[in-house]
């Protein structure tokens, strides 16, 4: 068995991602953020060359379906940067679109229950599928994981479709779901909706913005039951849970989650850090609190299991 990631230039074997920038994102363009977009193919070459001359191998763009990600962009700065880059297919929180885009993914087939203002299972999950498995758009460029949003404590009637859309996707192709968690919470919800009733293994599920919200005991029993646990930051929204993060790190390696641990850049605005503080800054300071060698399995040997496609 061989586990292949998916990249904007094909697939790879997992163990040639090198240290890996778990969550970021090169483009991002939402209603909620008018004027602070992500768009400047420039600035992302800079983005990518910083982060490959501090020892940066791969970065994955959670952008999804209809931010902005910019597919054919992401394949010719990987190319010209040497950084491995995987897209993102799936749907984020409804506010981050048009009500006209939402209108056209709730167009149900014949026999859907799914109301018109709520995106329609069936109808995103092909879409899902082709973005895998053909590419995304004209651009020939292949998606490697689906991105998922919760609500704040919960899983509302948008993330329920979404999450059923990548569950589908999931089974129909492999792929790694990857799950936005409102400000760090409801992850057990997630886990119940898509482990339980859904039927996707908890090592394919990565919950992401864990460092949000202080709850160390919901992210052990999220880490036990299997699920990946992603620590993004420094965000300029949320910089001021970075302070926790080496101790929240800690803390789940001593409960024996360390194999289960990934960290990201998170950037989503322009004015932010940006991917190459991730190892300039933050990798010291977490050197220092976990040491070196779970610090490496952290960056580098956990993403390769949590992104990979298992092929025979």
């Amino acid at each position: 068995m061989v586990n292949l990631v998916r990249t904007v230039l094909g697939d790879v074997p997992a163990d040639e991602l090198g240290i890996c920038d778990a969550h970021d994102h090169l483009f991002l363009r939402s209603p909620r953020l008018p004027g602070q977009e992500l768009d400047d193919p420039e600035r992302a070459a800079g983005q990518l060359e910083a982060f490959r001359a501090l020892g940066g191998g791969t970065v994955v763009q959670w952008t999804p379906y209809g931010m902005g990600r910019r597919a054919a962009d992401l394949a010719a700065l990987s190319a010209s940067t040497g950084v491995h880059v995987v897209a993102a297919t799936g749907l984020h929180q409804a506010a981050h679109y048009a009500p006209e885009v939402l209108h056209q993914l709730g167009r149900s087939h014949p026999g859907s229950p799914a109301p018109a203002h709520l995106p329609d299972p069936a109808r995103l999950s092909d879409l899902f599928v082709g973005e895998l498995a053909e590419g995304i758009g004209e651009s020939g460029v292949r998606a490697g994981m689906i991105k998922v949003a919760g609500a704040f404590h919960g899983v509302d009637a948008h993330a329920r479709r979404t999450m059923t859309a990548a569950a589908e996707a999931h089974h129909r192709t492999g792929a790694p779901i990857g799950v936005h968690l409102e400000l760090g919470t409801g992850a057990l919800d997630v886990l119940d909706l898509l482990c339980g009733e859904l039927e996707v293994a908890p090592g394919r599920v990565l919950l992401s913005h864990l460092g949000r919200c202080p709850d160390v005991g919901a992210q052990r029993e999220a880490g036990r039951a299997g699920a990946f646990l992603a620590f993004d930051g420094p965000s300029r929204a949320n910089h001021a849970t970075d302070w926790r993060l080496p101790d929240q790190l800690v803390a789940l390696a001593e409960a024996g989650l360390g194999g289960r641990l990934l960290l990201g850049g998170d950037t989503t605005v322009p004015e932010t850090p940006g991917m190459p503080y991730l190892l300039h800054r933050v990798r010291p300071r977490l050197e220092e609190a976990l040491g070196k060698e779970l610090l490496d399995t952290v960056l580098t040997t956990n993403p390769a299991r949590a992104f990979g496609f298992v092929r025979g």
